[in-house]
């Protein structure tokens, strides 16, 4: 029986992030004699294929007998052309990608090399996290480097909250209270863009871990809980307050993610539920005019959850060049690049030797949020099997468009869910 491991993280992982390891990674033996190697990343946004571009020049010049061609192709459409370049005789060698399940679906199907020996050679048990490490390791063998992970929260403009006299809302009520103002001033209170189904997939997890704490949405997420509980019924019956009464921008489905952040720019809009990296596609000279705060607390008795996503890169199974891909892990996870990528990005690091006294307010304050919180998930697309997220995110989209479709949409997702877990076992 195919066993699922639980992505969440505890907060003391998250802590052990503050403390400082020993000890030295070992150097990876530079290739005795010039080779080409294939390395593919979805790090298309500007402002990542900045940083993406930098570490290549920087791996090389290290080594330089290591040719790096350097392919970057856009987010969405590498996810759907994975799969094909694992099924290659001629894979990438190197590739970006997800922790959690999402790299799981790959190495249970043998496609992602076992990189044991590069996690042993850098002393990565020592420098990572535990949770960190469990999330790269299957079958006690370690597949994955986890070099990044983000904060969630609902960033906002302040010079709106200020003109309307609002403040950051902690409470559910609040929450409302402020959608409600902003709505009968003409603003719109939240913006969102579902083309892709994953922003209102990051809705589904906040409002199910508020509403029924995070154990039962990372069962949910694990198949261990049915869709058509009523606890389910009820994290939609949330959601639907919201959209019923007219607080998300109109016609969301229209937008990609991007494409209403010119609300937000020019003060039509308030609030957005978005990853850290949402800042990337702001202007430095708007950045000023931002803020975020936890997602607001439904139920103050439960536990608190937050989603924190952890990117990183695997080595393809069969990669052309397997002694070259190691040695390129080997570097995207060291102290030096998790410190680039820190710096520029403002992701936060898994490495702990990485130092991150000098982060900037806003990374101090990410990491303070996930401090507060009792589990970390990673996503629902990350922390569910792919097929279950596929028949997910297309509900939530639905659901979006017609709240009235609730008891139907619950009743198609259990009978999806049924059948995708029964078939893992």
């Amino acid at each position: 029986m195919r066993k699922t491991f639980t992505m969440v993280i505890s907060v003391a992982v998250i802590l052990a992030l503050l403390l400082s390891a020993c000890g030295q990674a070992a150097t990876p033996t530079p290739p005795p004699t010039k080779v080409t190697m294939v390395y593919n990343s979805y790090a298309s946004d500007p402002e990542p294929r900045k940083a993406d571009e930098a570490l290549v020049k920087m791996f090389m010049a290290k080594y330089p007998n290591v040719i790096v061609t350097h392919s970057i192709v856009a987010h969405e459409d590498f996810k759907q052309a994975i799969r094909a370049y694992l099924t290659s005789s001629q894979p990438p060698d190197v590739m970006t990608w997800f922790a959690g399940n999402r790299a799981r679906f790959f190495i249970d199907k043998g496609q992602i090399m076992d990189i044991s020996d590069v996690w042993k050679q850098q002393g990565w048990d020592k420098t990572y996290p535990k949770g960190f490490m469990a999330l790269s390791t299957v079958g006690g063998k370690q597949y994955f480097v986890p070099t990044s992970y983000y904060w969630w929260a609902i960033y906002y403009n302040k010079t709106v909250f200020a003109k309307y006299n609002l403040q950051p809302p902690k409470t559910w009520d609040e929450f409302l209270a402020v959608c409600e103002t902003l709505k009968k001033n003409g603003v719109i209170p939240i913006v969102s863009g579902t083309k892709n189904a994953w922003p209102a997939a990051g809705w589904f997890d906040y409002l199910n871990m508020r509403t029924n704490g995070p154990e039962f949405h990372i069962n949910l997420m694990l198949g261990k809980e049915k869709y058509d509980d009523p606890r389910v019924k009820k994290t939609f019956q949330n959601w639907a307050v919201l959209l019923d009464k007219g607080y998300f921008i109109e016609n969301a489905a229209s937008y990609d993610w991007q494409d209403v952040l010119p609300f937000m720019l020019q003060g039509k809009a308030a609030m957005y539920l978005m990853g850290q990296f949402v800042m990337d596609s702001i202007p430095k000279e708007n950045q000023k005019d931002f803020d975020f705060f936890r997602f607001p607390i439904i139920d103050p008795k439960i536990p608190i959850g937050e989603d924190a996503p952890t990117d990183g890169y695997f080595a393809a199974a069969n990669a052309p060049h397997k002694e070259q891909a190691k040695a390129f892990l080997a570097f995207l996870g060291s102290k030096e690049a998790q410190t680039y990528v820190a710096n520029q990005l403002k992701r936060l690091p898994t490495n702990t030797e990485v130092d991150t006294s000098g982060f900037d307010e806003a990374s101090k304050k990410g990491m303070e949020l996930l401090k507060g919180a009792d589990y970390i998930a990673q996503f629902y697309d990350r922390d569910t099997t792919p097929e279950m997220a596929e028949k997910g995110m297309a509900a939530f989209q639905a659901f979006w468009n017609d709240t009235k479709k609730l008891d139907s949409l619950l009743a198609q997702l259990e009978k999806d869910r049924a059948q995708i877990f029964a078939a893992q076992k």
